[in-house]
């Protein structure tokens, strides 16, 4: 019986048209792919992140130290969120607005053809891109961001996602994490930032391969202490109340 079962199903499979046997197969894909991300999602909840793409793909190396966020000083979680992103705290993964203000202020760059490129990347987004993924544009990464993004605030948490953000993102040339960056340009821990030093290594993150936190001159600096001046109003107006309650 098992036999004759078996070979009504090789038949039935071999009866179907291509276009089913790819239907058929696109959704088994879909199946494995959903279990495998929540499954790494999960594991990355509870386990250091080891490596990234980014950090392998990285000509000068990597170095990195991950740090639990209770051994990061505060400075640092706030000027994260002053310089990257205001409203960490209350979105679900995605601020809109801010990916409609990059859209029409990247526009205005290309019909001018000067300016920097602005993203509206989330901490969120930029912790999903950069764990799972790789860097780069393209609809089919941005597709796969946007799955991750929402999958670890799900699962993860904000805080969570802090601690992992400031530990992989880019702090300087070869040098990633919150720790890194501080030991390399203070020696110094990560505990024990001041709000100026945090802000200075906020004000890179973005461009971190071209801003230097040490002698920060011209735009890097005037970031750095716009962003150490809101390290103030983030604190006073809740703004990390998500993950110091």
């Amino acid at each position: 019986m098992f036999k004759r079962n078996k070979t009504r199903r090789r038949r039935s499979s071999r009866q179907r048209g291509p276009v089913a046997r790819a239907f058929f197969f696109l959704v088994k894909a879909g199946v494995w792919f959903v279990v495998l991300s929540v499954g790494w999602v999960l594991l990355y909840k509870v386990v250091p992140v080891p490596i990234t793409a980014t950090m392998l793909m990285d000509p000068n190396g990597h170095t990195k130290d991950w740090t639990p966020l209770s051994r990061i000083d505060r400075n640092m979680v706030d000027a994260a969120i002053a310089g990257e992103d205001g409203k960490f705290c209350s979105h679900h993964g995605f601020d809109t607005g801010a990916i409609e203000k990059a859209i029409a202020h990247n526009q205005r760059v290309d019909r001018r053809g000067r300016g920097h490129i602005r993203g509206g990347s989330t901490i969120s987004q930029q912790t999903a891109k950069n764990v799972f993924l790789w860097q780069g544009g393209g609809y089919v990464r941005k597709a796969f961001e946007a799955w991750f993004t929402v999958l670890i605030e799900n699962i993860w948490g904000k805080r969570r996602i802090m601690e992992v953000y400031l530990n992989i993102a880019q702090t300087g040339i070869g040098t990633y994490g919150a720790e890194a960056g501080a030991q390399r340009y203070y020696r110094k821990g990560a505990a024990k930032l001041s709000s100026i030093e945090a802000a200075r290594i906020a004000a890179v993150l973005p461009l971190p391969d071209e801003r230097a936190v040490n002698g920060a001159t011209g735009f890097t600096r005037r970031h750095g202490n716009t962003i150490a001046a809101r390290i103030g109003v983030v604190r006073r107006d809740g703004l990390d109340a998500c993950i110091y309650r």
